[in-house]
Parts: C-alpha cells; sequence; structure tokens
C-alpha cells in the first residue's frame, strides 16, 4: 500500500509539474522591437549608379526621401539636363531622353513574377535582377551607347566583368565570403 501512495504521489507531481510548464505562448516570440516611434526613410538605391549619376548633391536627401510615384514629376526634368550633358540622344532601346529619363528617375527594383528575372538581356528590360547581370554596364550601353549600343566603346563598360567568386548554385545564392 505505501508503495502504491508512493507511486501514486510521484505520478500526481510529474503530471502537475508537466502541466505547469505547458505554456501555449511558447510558440509565440517575445516582441521586444519597439515600433512606436517615427521612422523615416534616409535611402534608396534600387538601381545602381542611377542617383549617383543623376541627382546633384544638392538634391540627394530630397531624391532619397521621394516616393518613387513622385519621383518622375520631381527629377525627370533634371534627369534629362544630366542626358543632355551626356550628348544622349538616343540609345539602343529607341528611347529618346524623356522616355529614358522616365525609366531612369523611378528609382525601384521591379520584379516579373513569372519568366525572366534579368536587368537586361537584350530582350527583357527591368525584370528584376540575377545576381550575374552587369548592371553597370547595362546602364552605361544605354546611356552612352546610342542607338547600336556600339557607340562610345570606351564608355560602354567599367571593366569589371563578373564577380570575384562564384556565385552559389543553392540558397542563398551569394558567392562565398573572403
Amino acid at each position: 500500500m505505501i508503495r502504491l501512495n508512493k507511486l501514486s504521489l510521484l505520478l500526481i507531481a510529474a503530471t502537475s509539474m508537466l502541466a505547469v510548464s505547458c505554456d501555449k505562448d511558447d510558440d509565440t516570440p517575445a516582441d521586444t522591437f519597439d515600433t512606436s516611434g517615427t521612422y523615416q526613410q534616409n535611402d534608396q538605391m534600387a538601381r545602381p549608379a542611377i542617383n549617383t549619376v543623376f541627382v546633384n548633391s544638392a538634391r540627394k536627401n530630397e531624391f532619397n526621401t521621394t516616393v518613387p510615384s513622385g519621383m518622375n514629376a520631381a527629377f525627370n526634368a533634371q534627369f534629362q539636363s544630366v542626358l543632355t550633358g551626356f550628348g544622349y540622344t538616343t540609345n539602343l532601346l529607341g528611347w529618346d531622353k524623356a522616355t529614358f529619363a522616365g525609366a531612369l528617375v523611378t528609382d525601384v527594383l521591379n520584379v516579373k513574377m513569372s519568366g525572366t528575372t534579368t536587368f537586361y538581356d537584350g530582350t527583357n528590360l527591368l525584370t528584376g535582377r540575377a545576381l550575374g547581370d552587369d548592371v553597370i554596364d547595362t546602364e552605361l550601353t544605354l546611356i552612352f551607347g546610342g542607338a547600336t549600343g556600339a557607340s562610345n566603346p570606351g564608355l560602354t563598360k567599367d571593366n569589371v566583368n563578373g564577380n570575384d567568386k562564384p556565385f552559389l548554385s543553392t540558397f542563398p545564392f551569394l558567392a562565398s565570403p573572403h
């Protein structure tokens, strides 16, 4: 009888410890991040070098805090002025200054949900950006390459012909660090 009572007491203690240690909130991580403040966008650069080349230093902060839907109205004339200074008339896409400036000025990284994802591959334009895309060469060719893309060959390449280490074939795909 004493043995049964000790066993019963042990089972009751183990069951109550198990019940006390169970908490249905264990799966929910504690939210310790303070979201009560006011946050401000300070920079954007979806398309490398565009902001750097086309926006003068006096307007950098304005550009960086302008929502994409307002960028064309606020900065298209400035972009066209810079293109004029470069001697731009048209590019291999057949875009005049206003059209090209309109595409450049909205600093967003487009994403195509199906099909080819690329900055530019000769057919697809601004459907995203693959790791191996040579974005700077593409931008330089579209700005300085003229109607065929072959004008001004000294200005259409940055002479950086790829990443210094191969990209991975599995997630996270980025090259391993040095």
